[in-house]
């Protein structure tokens, strides 16, 4: 792989950018790999990528059914943070933005990691009281976050309407300065670049069919749209399409499919300099680098396996910025799409080993799991490699859903963003 570089960069503009080559391999599948990864969204390329960095493991076959990042990686809303209440949220996420700050020289790819600041607002003495209660809980596990007034809000973002007649007025707000968001597809595409360049094998068009068990019960490899590909370890890694892998190889997962709204507007000039998020009304907000206000809702009421939400989500979310807003009513919205996330009772992801031998699952993100996707293939990746988990996702495993050792961020967050 050739390194990007200011060097590079000048000698290819000097040649018309014709001298780049592929940024990743395409190889044909081999008959059988050490581990098989399904799903090429940014968490399975961060697990296959980290199995080769930190664990040597580089017979490695990243499997997609579709496109290199065209699932929930490429749909969402790119925000970053790690202002979750228990132990174990903070933990995981943080680990997520400590990796995040030197993703881009780490993988030799520029992902945009922007720490702009995520700002919570709270809109009346219930929210107060959770935000401050998260403030002091964040800060006891070294997690930054601080409590500002109304007017504190404002002047960290101008375009905010602090109105006391507003339908929601804004009674402060939990501000976490490290938070913020990054180039979705450019994680994606970095994290495919570099894991290709250790030996894993990133092969789109390969949809899973099926899940091959040995007469002990342990995997022993997977059917596929392009035949029988042999693995001594699977690890699903497929968001939404999660339950319906794991029902392939006779594991029922508690988890619920939902579709996930977002819309983006017209560009206009940098007009807004944080991300926003209000959990009371379901709508959160954001700029991107092209400067469309990217805006985001609440999940879907209805379970489904479709990419196409309801409009009344869409409206109510918009009828929310609007009023926190007000200088973006004339703004004319460009595309909305959606995207069908995981979600478990307790709102807490799935980090584990599995009843089948073999066989491991990273799911249950639901609306968070671009922000945590370093730190999510991280220990993934240890978990494969190690047959056993890492300390910082010890306690996201399976079995908590039966001894009741659940990590109810549902209860902490209302939603979870």
């Amino acid at each position: 792989m050739r390194k990007f570089s200011g060097f590079a960069l000048a000698r290819e503009a000097m040649r018309g950018h014709k001298g780049w080559g592929r940024q990743w391999a395409s190889p044909e599948p081999r008959s059988d790999y050490d581990v098989i990864i399904i799903g090429a969204g940014g968490h399975g390329l961060a697990t296959a990528y980290y199995l080769a960095k930190e664990h040597g493991v580089t017979n490695v076959a990243v499997l997609e059914k579709g496109w290199l990042g065209g699932g929930n990686t490429g749909r969402n809303t790119t925000i970053i943070r790690s202002n979750y209440l228990y132990d174990e949220s903070a933990g995981l996420y943080d680990h997520a933005v400590k990796l995040w700050e030197n993703l881009s020289q780490d993988i030799n790819y520029n992902v945009m990691y922007s720490p702009r600041g995520v700002m919570m607002l709270a809109h009346n003495v219930h929210d107060v009281q959770v935000f401050k209660r998260h403030i002091h809980a964040n800060r006891l596990n070294g997690v930054d976050n601080e409590w500002l007034t109304p007017e504190e809000a404002k002047e960290y973002c101008p375009p905010l309407n602090i109105s006391q007649t507003a339908r929601y007025p804004v009674m402060g707000a939990a501000l976490q300065r490290r938070g913020g968001t990054a180039r979705h597809d450019a994680v994606a595409w970095g994290y495919a670049r570099a894991a290709s360049d250790r030996g894993v094998h990133v092969i789109q068009n390969c949809e899973v069919t099926g899940v091959r068990r040995g007469a002990d019960g342990a995997v022993t490899g997977v059917e596929t749209s392009r035949g029988f590909i042999g693995a001594k370890k699977v690890g699903v890694v497929a968001a939404g399409n999660t339950s319906v892998i794991m029902e392939m190889a006779g594991v029922r997962m508690p988890l619920e499919s939902f579709p996930l709204q977002a819309l983006v507007s017209e560009p206009v000039k940098p007009c807004f300099p944080c991300v926003v998020m209000s959990n009371t009304v379901h709508a959160y907000i954001s700029q991107s680098d092209k400067g469309e206000l990217v805006i985001g809702a609440g999940t879907d009421q209805y379970t489904s396996y479709s990419q196409t939400g309801g409009l009344h989500i869409i409206q109510h979310t918009l009828d929310a910025i609007c009023e926190m807003f007000p200088v973006f009513t004339r703004m004319r919205m460009l595309r909305s799409w959606g995207g069908i996330v995981d979600v478990t009772p307790d709102r807490s992801p799935i980090i584990s080993r599995t009843p089948v031998p073999g066989l491991f699952v990273n799911c249950g993100w639901g609306t968070g799991g671009f922000k945590a996707t370093p730190g999510s293939g991280h220990v993934f990746a240890h978990t494969i490699a190690q047959n056993a988990p890492h300390a910082i996702n010890a306690g996201y495993t399976m079995e908590r859903f039966t001894t009741g050792r659940l990590i109810d961020e549902a209860a902490a967050a209302a939603v979870a963003h």
